[in-house]
């Protein structure tokens, strides 16, 4: 069966130019089209569209305030297109951050081929499992208090990581351990998402810099641009690299998993999210055979069940677990506490 589109955007031209993008794809067909969200309201009810590309600039109500109401209301897949979605990174982030399933620039004197993988997106789109979750608010620590027991937490996500890193990330304490993160995300997004986690979580979160000392309470994200790896032994530290994309990305999540399992063996937790493909696989894999606490996130909390179905699927996974469990797993898993309760 074809994946059935709506287009919603305030310009004809544009309209038009998504529509032909789209259909020259036979796996897609565009049921209808929207000049503004009031109709796309009552095409939503009438077509049951499977996804919904989506302006963010329209009159009578932008597309953010649109997109929370089909989150809130209907959910379906929607993949922003927008002028500002390379400048605006902030307003994309809060796109997804309210369950957007991507976003992808309007083409451009600068970016004329943006468009080149509009259909690709389209089909990934409609084989998520999309759900609204509002996830802004830190949610409450445990009672107990958090001591961290030296081990390094790793964390690989991307189509839907925005969504469940704030989600795990707003449970850790102020003193959490060392995490270091690589999501597959736009090199100008990546800063932005870094000061977006940062004011919902307790410690400190940043874009990850070139020989940053991981410590207690620092979480560091890889910039768009870099694989993120780790770098000596006694006392760990960033290391940033441009070498060629890994599996198709850069920061690629089996680069940081390797380095991981090279530098501190089985003193790591790692983690893997919801995303499309297989990266970080092998890498978590290779970190289970070295000692370390493994974790996947289940099918039915997943935006995709790519990256957690392929960990799964080669027996990299020890913990298998919905989306809303995986932040307080992995305090479990870090707290120094757990020996001295049963010693």
């Amino acid at each position: 069966m074809s994946v059935r589109v709506l287009v919603v955007d305030d310009s004809a031209t544009m309209r038009g130019l998504i529509t032909a993008t789209l259909m020259a794809d036979p796996q897609i067909e565009v049921v209808g089209q929207a000049a503004d969200p009031n109709e796309a309201r009552q095409a939503i009810k009438t077509l049951a569209p499977d996804v919904v590309t989506l302006d963010i600039e329209m009159p009578n109500m932008d597309g953010l305030e649109f997109l929370e109401k089909i989150m809130r209301l209907r959910p379906t897949p929607v993949i922003m297109v927008s002028t500002l979605t390379q400048a605006g990174a902030d307003v994309n982030l809060h796109a997804l951050e309210m369950g957007a399933f991507d976003c992808i620039a309007k083409p451009s004197p600068f970016n004329p081929y943006s468009f080149e993988q509009l259909a690709e997106r389209v089909r990934d789109a409609a084989k998520s499992t999309r759900r609204s979750r509002r996830l802004s608010a830190p949610a409450a620590v445990a009672q107990a208090p958090f001591v961290p027991d030296g081990r390094l937490v790793a964390i690989g996500s991307s189509t839907g990581g925005v969504e469940a890193l704030i989600s795990i990330l707003s449970k850790f304490p102020e003193n959490c351990p060392p995490t270091i993160i690589s999501q597959h995300m736009p090199a100008n997004f990546t800063r932005s998402f870094a000061a977006r986690l940062d004011k919902l979580c307790r410690p400190v979160v940043c874009e990850a810099s070139e020989g940053a000392a991981l410590k207690i309470g620092q979480i560091y994200l890889a910039p768009g641009s870099a694989h993120l790896e780790v770098a000596g032994s006694g006392a760990p530290r960033v290391r940033l690299s441009e070498a060629e994309r890994v599996n198709g990305h850069r920061p690629s999540v089996d680069v940081m998993f390797a380095s991981v399992q090279r530098c501190v063996g089985g003193r790591a937790v790692g983690v893997i999210l919801t995303g499309l493909g297989r990266d970080g696989a092998e890498g978590l894999l290779a970190l289970r055979r070295a000692g370390a606490e493994t974790i996947g996130q289940d099918e039915a909390s997943s935006v995709v069940y790519g990256m957690p179905k392929a960990v799964h699927e080669i027996g990299a996974v020890q913990h298998q677990l919905p989306l809303e469990r995986i932040g307080e797993r992995i305090l479990s898993l870090t707290q120094a506490q757990r020996a001295e309760k049963t010693a």
